[in-house]
């Protein structure tokens, strides 16, 4: 009978205590083996390259070089590891950016010991690990409303928006109030995700939304 070999661990955070309550968990059990310890980002890149561990249990918020940093270097240089977050933070400016480095799984400090070596399992296979509330804050995203695209008149608006005309030009021009004019721009803003006239052009002919007009012969 084929015995399949340990998962190897590398456990990082800068807090003593909670790297020593880690490994000492993971070390009761057979089917774990801890590889090594960082107390930092720049030390777990080096620490992974040369150990090349299958699971590396991430902290996040660290001196120097931080857990996302360390992530997005890891993938950047082909580390097989699969990162698993662990942290005691799960609001958006901390989940997402994790995610888009290249975590595997992502975690809270106060996730149940069984749960925990459950997910170090799920995610050696390379299977995606969420806490729940982590969960749910991802569907909310996924979920919330796209913006849709620009109707006829607003793309008229930001034509002469485009060609220097001010809210009161475009109005005359377009035959609206200017009242209107700044109701379609405020429409137009949160569509294209800007917050002024000039970002909203940029963004408009980046998408292909607005065409440049070729240059009157001489």
């Amino acid at each position: 009978m084929r015995v399949s070999r340990p998962i190897g661990l590398l456990i990082v955070d800068d807090h003593p205590v909670v790297r020593d309550g880690l490994s000492s968990m993971f070390a009761r059990d057979p089917e774990f083996e801890v590889l090594g310890e960082a107390a930092d980002g720049a030390e777990a890149v080096r620490l992974a390259l040369t150990l090349r561990p299958d699971v590396i249990l991430m902290d996040l918020r660290m001196p120097g070089m931080d857990g996302v940093s360390a992530t997005r270097e890891l993938a950047e240089r082909g580390s097989g590891a699969r990162v698993l977050v662990l942290t005691t933070y799960d609001t958006d400016g901390h989940v997402l950016p994790a995610i888009e480095a290249g975590a595997t799984g992502y975690l809270l400090k106060d996730v149940p010991r069984d749960e925990l070596l459950r997910a170090v399992r799920a995610a050696a296979r390379g299977e995606a690990v969420l806490a729940p509330s982590v969960a749910a804050l991802l569907m909310n995203r996924v979920r919330a409303p796209v913006p849709g695209p620009l109707s006829p008149r607003e793309v008229e608006v930001l034509q002469l928006v485009a060609s220097g005309a001010t809210n009161r030009e475009a109005a005359a021009r377009l035959f609206l109030t200017e009242a209107t004019v700044k109701s379609h721009l405020l429409n137009i803003y949160a569509k294209l995700g800007v917050n002024d006239r000039a970002a909203a052009v940029t963004e408009a002919f980046n998408r292909g939304l607005l065409v440049p007009r070729p240059p009157e012969p001489s």
